[in-house]
């Protein structure tokens, strides 16, 4: 899949609920389930160009609310500083091996190791 379709299908993931029942159904079917504009107007009943038309419509909508909401950028940045604060935990941690050996520092890196894995896997 192109990284133009793989952003698309994110967008869809956090706006698709701001789209019409039919606008949901052709771009899932388009770009989830890779059928052609073709196939999926052979299926509906309607015209090749209807279809694109409504996916078309569909895609604006999706790259608008991401433009004025930000939410897709915002959970890529916060997801890059989870992976930051991992790491940075896991230095502390080996530093604290190496150098320290003390107990609560230890503690403290390995919470928030786990409270920030905890957060991705939700």
């Amino acid at each position: 899949m192109k990284a133009k379709s793989i952003e698309m299908v994110l967008l869809f993931d956090f706006y698709g609920n701001m789209l019409t029942d039919k606008q949901k159904e052709f771009f899932d079917l388009y770009y989830n389930h890779d059928l052609s504009l073709a196939e999926i107007a052979e299926n509906e009943g309607i015209t090749r160009q209807g279809v694109r038309d409504a996916i078309v419509r569909a895609r604006n909508i999706l790259v608008e609310f991401e433009e004025k909401l930000g939410l897709y950028k915002r959970y890529g940045d916060i997801d890059d500083a989870l992976d930051k604060v991992l790491t940075l935990a896991g230095d502390i941690k080996r530093i604290n091996a190496t150098n320290y050996s003390n107990i609560a520092i230890d503690d403290r890196a390995r919470d928030i190791i786990e409270t920030v894995r905890d957060l991705i896997e939700e």
